[in-house]
């Protein structure tokens, strides 16, 4: 008896793998699959939108008027959904803490403080722990918005506001694992962040304070002057000859140099401008800077960003600017410094 036990085991295990064994050289059906669940989650996001009511704009209402924090709570994938609307929160001007809700009714319930508003999220919203939390939320008269999937169930009927997130299906083929479901309470939770964010007036310089590092940081602080603080600083004047240039560009290192008089710039010259003068002329003796400068050349300020710079680059086709200040010559900054700063 064991052994047939044992051998429809074996058998139905090799079936498994057969199937998945087929599935897998079949590159198609990899495909189809994976378009069908961005079809359904794109379809709940898009459904999403028609289930915002006036609880939408109260829960809002009342986190900007709150003198205290925004405590985002969950159970399981809502928990982990949870933790990155708190970090969302936090990065777009919304203070607000994470608390798992496992723990708060182990321990961590003091992480609720008398003005904070507590954001809970659950699909079903009647999962054990959410039961227990939610009464000791009331208890200490912290405004609670609840965000599920079910405004009948014991969080939506509890909750002061309801934020619906309503999935018909889970994106997973057997309506199990949180999929869809998940995506709508990260998509209610970006909502509710750019909500607060636009109302605030959180700028793009408030962003910057709160991402200092990497590259999205540079791209929001870094600016022109930080990058020619750091460059050499090449200069001519329009009676320098030819051969002066020349090296003034290649030790430099930067493409160009300056034509200046008196500190104020009165041109460029561009490895591009040496190149035409050696095709244009047969002989280079006598030729001075102001022979084959360009005059009026592309300027910025050194207090502007360099995601600026590099947008001016950009737009007029060039790969070098000259910084300048008040009609004096501060240096030159260049497409490679924008790259090596990783602004790109």
């Amino acid at each position: 008896m064991c052994n047939f036990v044992l051998l429809n085991i074996i058998h139905s295990f090799r079936l498994v793998l057969s199937n998945l064994y087929n599935t897998l050289n079949e590159p198609k059906a990899i495909l189809d699959i994976a378009k069908k669940t961005i079809t359904m989650q794109s379809e709940a996001v898009q459904q999403l939108a028609t289930l915002l009511d006036d609880d939408f704009s109260k829960a809002v209402a009342a986190i900007i008027s709150s003198q205290g924090r925004v405590v985002v709570s969950g159970i399981g994938k809502s928990a982990i959904v949870a933790s990155k609307i708190t970090a969302t929160l936090n990065s777009t001007g919304t203070p607000a803490i994470f608390m798992h809700a496992g723990d708060a009714i182990h321990g961590d319930l003091g992480t609720i403080q008398e003005n904070d508003v507590v954001i809970c999220i659950s699909k079903s919203g009647s999962t054990p722990e959410i039961k227990m939390l939610v009464p000791l939320i009331k208890r200490g008269k912290n405004i609670l918005i609840g965000m599920t999937g079910n405004p009948e169930s014991f969080l939506g009927q509890q909750s002061d506001f309801v934020l619906n997130t309503f999935v018909a299906k889970e994106a997973c083929p057997n309506n199990l694992a949180p999929t869809t479901s998940t995506t709508a309470q990260m998509v209610m939770g970006d909502a509710l962040a750019i909500c607060l964010l636009e109302l605030k007036g959180f700028s793009s310089k408030d962003f910057a304070k709160y991402h200092p590092g990497g590259t999205l940081g540079k791209r929001l602080y870094l600016r022109v002057a930080d990058i020619v603080a750091t460059n050499q600083k090449p200069e001519v004047t329009s009676e320098s000859d030819i051969k002066n240039v020349i090296v003034e560009i290649s030790e430099k290192m930067l493409g160009a140099t300056a034509v200046t008089e008196n500190g104020n710039v009165v041109g460029v010259v561009t490895d591009g401008d040496v190149r035409r003068m050696l095709n244009k002329y047969d002989s280079i003796n006598g030729l001075k800077a102001k022979d084959i400068m360009t005059h009026a050349p592309q300027t910025i300020e050194s207090d502007v960003l360099a995601l600026t710079a590099l947008e001016r680059m950009h737009e007029r086709g060039i790969s070098q600017l000259l910084v300048v200040d008040n009609n004096q010559y501060q240096g030159v900054v260049h497409l490679h410094n924008l790259l090596k700063e990783g602004i790109l």
